[in-house]
């Protein structure tokens, strides 16, 4: 079990997990394979996939949660009645191969961005749907 599912409560139910999308893992493996004979492509290579392993993202019926880190953990939290827009980013490419960026900005929160996630429009209807339930 991970983060998000143990810190649920028992009415909470996860209604999307958001992924990365494949051209992340396809991108981290370039860095490798390019740049690295110069060693640098082997730290970007592992901080991306680091990144990658160890990032949770999750809808539930209440609120978005997101943990990032393993040794070191960030989270962010935001109920989704305090939610007050959702913009999305997808470039051509992006939308042809079915990944973008969307972005959350709440009230008295910050900003979150989730960058390079896998069908953007999928995880924004299902917010939409939550938020435009009442």
């Amino acid at each position: 079990m991970g983060y998000i599912e143990d810190t649920i409560s028992d009415v909470e139910k996860i209604v999307y997990k958001v992924k990365f999308h494949w051209i992340y893992t396809f991108i981290a493996f370039l860095y490798l394979i390019f740049l690295g004979l110069f060693i640098i492509g082997i730290f970007i290579f592992l901080k991306m996939m680091i990144n990658k392993w160890t990032t949770e993202r999750a809808l539930t019926n209440t609120r978005y949660i997101q943990k990032i880190g393993w040794i070191a953990r960030n989270t962010e939290e935001i109920g989704i009645s305090k939610i007050e827009e959702v913009d999305l980013q997808q470039s051509i490419l992006g939308r042809i191969l079915g990944y973008g960026s969307i972005s959350i900005s709440g009230t008295g929160s910050g900003h979150i961005l989730l960058k390079d996630i896998d069908a953007p429009l999928a995880f924004q209807k299902n917010l939409n749907d939550l938020r435009f339930k009442e």
